[in-house]
This record gives structure tokens, C-alpha cells and sequence, in this order.
């Protein structure tokens, strides 16, 4: 199982990774989890060494990366790609779910990194980040006297379930 748990971690970073929401070092990091963990390839050796030395690790990572990922029959997805866009929101929806994170936290992330111009499948997530900064703004900095953010939270929550339906139907 541990070997299993690194490559879902292997995959989740290079797909984060692919929408510029992680680090190369991130990607890196996870890859030497996986040898840790016993799980092996000869390309997978060579991204686990590749140098943190800022600036440079990404350069080397574009090259290596989609190789080791096939090795390890996981899906390598091109940055900006509208595949890795889909799959960087599916999971940051889990971790929604999962409680790893906030409502508010996936909206940010949602129109800081796929934007209102990334897949269509994060405009209801993009749109309810602009609902968050319209209640803050009602309220301007004073306590909420309604359940309006709770609200918008339950609208959230609702939308991570419906995407990760929507993948498992899909699948």
C-alpha cells in the first residue's frame, strides 16, 4: 500500500506541477518518495536526483518527467494542458472533501490557477471566488450577521462532490 500511496502522490504532484500550483521541487520530492516506498523505474532515479537548484529544476524536470511517468504507467500531462487542468481540480476537490483544506481555499486556488480562460469545469468555482470577495465586501471586515459565506461554502462543497462525480461517471 505505501507503494501505491507515493505514486498517487507522484501523480497528484506532477499533475499540480503541469498548472504551475506546485514546485518542480514538489514533483522531485515526491519522486524520491516513491523509491523510498520501493517503487522503482531508471527514469523515476533520475528525477529523484535531479538538483533543487532554484531556477534550473524545472528545465530538467520537462525533460524527464513524462518518460518516468510512463515507466510507472502514470499520465503525464503538458503544462497548461486542458487535461492537466481538469485533473489538478479534481484534486484539489478531494482534498476539499477530505478536509485538507477550506472552501475559500479551493476557490482561490481555482481563479488564482485555472483562471476564468481554463477549463470550463472550474468557472462555477472561479465565479463563487468572486462571490466570496462580494460578501467580504458587504460585510467590510465586520462580523457576518447571516449565513451567507456558509452559504457559499455549501455551494463549494456541492461543486467539488459534483467534479468528482462527474470524473468517476466519466471513468
Amino acid at each position: 500500500m505505501l507503494g501505491e500511496e507515493a505514486l498517487v502522490r507522484l501523480q497528484d504532484a506532477a499533475a499540480l506541477w503541469s498548472v504551475s500550483a506546485s514546485t518542480a521541487a514538489d514533483v522531485i520530492e515526491a519522486a524520491c518518495d516513491c523509491l523510498v516506498a520501493g517503487v522503482d523505474s531508471p527514469t523515476l532515479r533520475i528525477v529523484a536526483g535531479l538538483s533543487l537548484v532554484k531556477g534550473s529544476e524545472s528545465d530538467e524536470l520537462r525533460r524527464w518527467l513524462e518518460g518516468a511517468l510512463a515507466e510507472l504507467s502514470l499520465t503525464y500531462y503538458r503544462e497548461g494542458s486542458r487535461e492537466g487542468e481538469e485533473k489538478a481540480l479534481r484534486i484539489m476537490a478531494h482534498r476539499l472533501l477530505a478536509g485538507t483544506i477550506t472552501p475559500r481555499d479551493l476557490t482561490s486556488w481555482a481563479y488564482r490557477f485555472i483562471t476564468w480562460d481554463g477549463t470550463p469545469k472550474a468557472a462555477e468555482l472561479v465565479g463563487l471566488d468572486n462571490t466570496y470577495e462580494y460578501v467580504d465586501a458587504v460585510y467590510d471586515g465586520h462580523e457576518y450577521t447571516s449565513t451567507a459565506a456558509e452559504d457559499v461554502d455549501a455551494d463549494v462543497i456541492a461543486e467539488a462532490r459534483r467534479l468528482l462525480d462527474d470524473a468517476t461517471t466519466a471513468e
